[in-house]
């Protein structure tokens, strides 16, 4: 069962506006048109979906679950609308995790608009993974273990987990071995496969840090701290390749002192592979991460 189109933009917009009469404007509806959009959707779902209150419009918990499927799907629609408006055709929709798309891809990006330029590239990043029922992500860039079943799952790159700070933070510090890192705040990622205990574990003996000096729940705010002086980062030197390479970090002890991971992965199912747009990228994403592009910077 599919509700009528109206019934679930009236339910989005609401949702997104937090208000009926606002809702109704946007739409070039009267207020009472709105409300029976909603009355209809939730006699079709038999369950209630906003709460009016002396506050304004509140949703459900039922409500809020149900937005989220719903505005990627009509998210989706509005896209492939406005495309075929406008006469774009093969565009690829590619999803990533935050940090990579900003740290790696972002600075690749240009290469492949030049090898494709009848592709148009529609890049999104959130920390949650797309959900290709909804038809909406041709492919996923994937921070974590590859515990995705039913999908073509690819490792992009082996990445060196390793100590990182700034050139001048570890002058001042006086930086040379494991041990002088407990002199000093450590920066610590959450959503990392790699930990600083893990590190220390490899490497440390039995160096054992007691805290962190700042937690964050992305790479590149972690990246971000150490540019700015504010202590040591254990992070991927392939993701903070562009920041090494301006001098705004440096591997404090190489790689010698590094944890080898494959954490980010290229997650698609089977049958976008036969998509000639899904190809091109794929063909070019191996090509940026093999060692011998990497090693041109």
């Amino acid at each position: 069962m599919i509700p009528p189109l109206s019934a679930l933009q009236a339910f989005e917009t609401i949702a997104r506006r937090k208000s009926f009469a606002l809702a109704a404007e946007e739409l070039h509806l009267t207020p009472s048109a709105v409300s029976h959009q909603v009355a209809k959707l939730e006699g079709l779902l038999h369950v209630r979906l906003f709460e009016r209150s002396a506050r304004g419009v509140e949703m459900t918990p039922a409500g809020q679950q149900y937005l989220q499927r719903v505005a990627s799907a009509l998210g989706a629609i509005n896209a492939a609308t406005e495309d075929l408006r406008h006469g774009v055709q093969d565009t690829l929709y590619v999803h990533s995790s935050p940090s990579f798309a900003s740290l790696w891809l972002m600075p690749r990006i240009a290469r492949f608009t030049e090898l494709h330029p009848n592709i148009s590239l529609v890049l999104s990043a959130s920390h949650v993974h797309s959900d290709f029922q909804l038809g909406q992500m041709d492919i996923d860039i994937r921070y974590g273990m590859p515990t995705w079943p039913n999908l073509e799952v690819e490792c992009i790159l082996a990445e060196r987990i390793m100590p990182l700070a700034s050139p001048e933070f570890i002058r001042t510090h006086a930086l040379h071995e494991p041990k002088d890192l407990m002199r000093v705040p450590l920066i610590q990622s959450s959503v990392n496969l790699v930990q600083w205990p893990d590190w220390f574990t490899r490497f440390g003996g039995d160096l054992r840090p007691e805290r962190m000096g700042l937690r964050f729940d992305r790479a590149m705010m972690s990246l971000d701290a150490a540019v700015q002086k504010l202590g040591v980062a254990l992070e991927s030197a392939s993701v903070g390749q562009a920041l090494i390479d301006s001098g705004k970090l440096q591997p404090i002890f190489g790689e010698k002192l590094s944890l080898e991971v494959q954490a980010h992965f290229m997650v698609y199912p089977a049958r976008h592979a036969s998509r000639p747009e899904v190809k091109s990228f794929v063909e070019w994403l191996r090509e940026e991460a093999s060692p011998l592009a990497i090693s041109k910077g």
